[in-house]
């Protein structure tokens, strides 16, 4: 029987009305997507209505970072290189739950919207 691999961090990013379109200038969402997806499995989402905080990223705990107590953190206006950067080392460095993220990202996270 092949041996299962836990699940790891997942990062999903929204491309729809705002975020990953011409209106958030200067930054190439598509080599942004494919940075996130050389790292970590990447689902891409509609809207996550959080428009005044495009480009959105949502990183969700690996299996292990969850049953740390590890939580998704939403992180807005991503539109930095390095800012993309920081997100990928922490999340190969085993993301929420697994390891504190980079005290820089504390300056991009933001609550997620309240859904009714």
């Amino acid at each position: 029987m092949p041996e299962t691999k836990p699940a790891p961090c997942r990062i999903v990013v929204c491309r729809d009305c705002c975020c990953g379109t011409p209106k958030v200038t200067g930054i190439n969402h598509a080599a942004q997507t494919a940075r996130f997806a050389a790292s970590a499995p990447v689902r891409i989402s509609d809207c996550l209505d959080v428009c005044d905080q495009a480009n959105v990223v949502v990183v969700q705990p690996s299996a292990a970072g969850r049953a740390a107590g590890g939580r998704p953190v939403w992180l807005g206006l991503v539109n930095d290189p390095d800012a993309t950067e920081d997100i990928i080392g922490w999340v190969r460095a085993g993301g929420p739950g697994l390891s504190p993220p980079p005290d820089i990202l504390d300056l991009y996270a933001i609550d997620p919207p309240r859904r009714p």
